[in-house]
């Protein structure tokens, strides 16, 4: 559907401006929490005050009870542990699923960092780094009573290989311990064995033996397409109806799209769990359809925090800076947020064609349409973000991007429309989520600039929650001609290869789930990651990371937005609020609890 820029535009500009003005109040004194109670946000309760849950805890607190309510206007692209994506599922997942090692619950970087879940210790890694070992904790059950077994550790894992049925999820364990993938999944290969890499002597011990070292492999076990998942409870492509509990809370209604409810598993033992508060007894998920609507109810105290943590829409930030400024963080996010061209779509297969699009793009503009430098972040200037070592953040530039204050380079676009064979132009589609307005006020700013050097692009809005089925699927992506896809990633765990590997190496194209959507396959991008992941010293392993960006940059396959800033809400009932690296600069919900 063809979008009209019209007015949309001059709002976004002028939602930026009071934002920044409102942002520079709020830093220079009014929101230490000493004024007056805040108006919403959760009634009569005290806010904390601005940016005092930005990487530290606001409103500390032990106490046990209560409803904790989320609202968002986006379902989980899936519950189901091995299939989930999005970052804020992963949070979310560790309120009924669990690992042998988890993050941290601690706020900022120590957050992003490893520590022992289900198992007794982080892993016992023999001197050769191929084999991981860990014992299991006394305790730990299921939603049943029964106790959580190192086959059932196991048989979580192997699920990863039934891409057939549960596509969707990371991959990086199935790569990792299965390079040549001759193992057939849980689904198909019914032998007691099973993956051979796995290995359960035991109930209480488990056994990992890659067939080469890779230096990220704890936190990949940390990830929550780690987590156990029963045999006899795997309802495979509908377990994300209803996953089977081995965390301290369970599914109790879950209606899609609409609702969903968790209640306490009072099976699970607090003396078994050194990671989780269970604070509230019960969690709900509200689904909003309007996005204005969902932020005026959270302002209005009706909810406690947004679940999809992206930050509030400009209209809703304008009035919660100047109503609620003590209810807001305004974190650094671990996000970028960009546009990439998939080569399957003419003419992005030339690379000059999709260096035209980088060079026309008015960078200002799109970053004024995110929110503005405070709301939005810093223009985005290459793929790297600046929490993943061996980022060199806007000082790698290589598109001249925030020079100039972001202004588009025409010469130079003109100079790659006619390298590419079209020195009038052509014509796109930018394909965006239909129930992310910033995403949208961000495709009509790159619609409007790429105007003004000859590329023509429709907009189609889709709903955000068939990612995996639609940008995720290369052949619906050449079928409805996206030549332009608007997203974000942030990383899966804090290394180039748990940022950078399911977009740019070649062998985590998926057919359904991808999220290599320039469909890159470059041997040595490929090759750079095999090297990484073999190398230990942390030094060397910045290096590589750098070289692979500036191979990814040079590819001219993204056109960065935005380094993410965002403004997040938090009710004033809210206790233990904090933002973590852990999951992207979003608040940490695994503790969380209410006044």
């Amino acid at each position: 559907m063809r979008t009209h820029t019209s007015g949309r535009r001059k709002q976004a500009l002028a939602a930026a401006a009071v934002v920044a003005a409102l942002l520079s109040t709020a830093a220079c004194g009014g929101g230490d929490g000493d004024s007056k109670d805040s108006k919403g946000g959760g009634g009569k309760a005290h806010a904390a005050g601005f940016d005092a849950g930005n990487n530290k805890v606001a409103n500390a607190s032990s106490k046990k009870g209560g409803t904790l309510k989320y609202a968002t206007v986006q379902d989980a692209d899936s519950w189901d542990t091995t299939r989930g994506y999005y970052g804020v599922v992963w949070n979310f997942m560790r309120y009924y699923s669990r690992q042998l090692v988890t993050n941290k619950a601690e706020p900022g970087k120590a957050g992003a960092t490893v520590t022992p879940d289900l198992a007794t210790s982080k892993a016992k890694i023999s001197d050769d780094g191929l084999t991981y070992t860990y014992t299991l904790r006394d305790g730990i059950t299921w939603e049943d009573g029964k106790p959580i077994t190192s086959e059932d550790v196991k048989y979580g894992i192997e699920r990863q290989w039934a891409q057939d049925v549960l596509s969707g999820g990371p991959v990086y364990l199935k790569n990792v311990l299965d390079p040549k993938s001759k193992y057939k999944g849980p689904y198909k290969d019914t032998s007691k064995e099973g993956l051979k890499a796995i290995q359960t002597p035991d109930e209480k011990t488990i056994v990992f033996k890659l067939p080469k070292k890779n230096s990220d492999f704890e936190e990949m076990l940390a990830l929550t397409s780690a987590s156990p998942v029963r045999k006899d409870k795997d309802t495979k492509s509908k377990y994300g109806l209803h996953p089977f509990s081995s965390g301290p809370y369970k599914f109790a209604k879950y209606s899609p799209g609409k609702s969903l409810e968790l209640v306490r598993n009072t099976n699970w033992k607090q003396s078994s769990d050194p990671v989780r508060k269970a604070l509230p007894d019960k969690i709900t998920v509200t689904y909003f359809t309007n996005p204005d609507d969902m932020d005026n109810r959270l302002l209005n105290g009706e909810y406690d925090l947004d679940f999809s943590q992206t930050g509030l829409s400009p209209q809703g930030r304008i009035k919660a800076l100047k109503e609620h400024k003590d209810n807001l963080d305004n974190p650094v996010s671990g996000y970028i947020r960009y546009a990439t061209f998939p080569q399957s779509v003419k003419p992005f297969d030339n690379i000059h064609c999709r260096k035209a699009a980088i060079y026309g793009a008015d960078h200002k503009s799109l970053q004024t349409a995110r929110g503005g430098p405070q709301a939005g972040g810093d223009i985005g200037t290459n793929m790297l973000p600046p929490s993943v070592p061996g980022s060199e953040g806007q000082s790698y530039d290589p598109y001249g991007s925030a020079k100039n204050d972001g202004a588009p380079n025409t010469a130079k676009a003109k100079e790659e429309l006619k390298a590419c064979g079209k020195p009038n132009g052509f014509k796109t589609t930018i394909a965006v989520r239909s129930n992310k307005p910033v995403e949208v006020a961000t495709a009509e700013s790159l619609q409007a600039s790429l105007k003004k050097v000859g590329i023509i692009a429709d907009i189609d809005k889709y709903d955000g929650s068939q990612i995996a089925g639609i940008i995720g699927n290369p052949k619906v992506v050449k079928q409805k001609g996206y030549g332009v896809v608007i997203m974000g990633w942030g990383p899966d765990f804090p290394s180039v290869q748990g940022y950078g590997q399911p977009l740019w190496d070649s062998r985590f194209t998926l057919s359904n789930g991808n999220n290599n959507y320039a469909l890159i396959d470059d041997k040595k991008i490929d090759g750079a990651f095999d090297e990484f992941t073999t190398e230990l010293d942390a030094t060397k392993k910045e290096e590589i990371a750098k070289s692979i960006n500036h191979q990814v940059m040079e590819g001219g396959y993204y056109l960065p937005f935005v380094f993410e800033k965002f403004i997040n809400f938090r009710s004033s009932r809210l206790t233990n609020v904090y933002t973590t690296d852990g999951y992207s600069g979003t608040y940490d919900f695994v503790n969380l609890g209410v006044k």
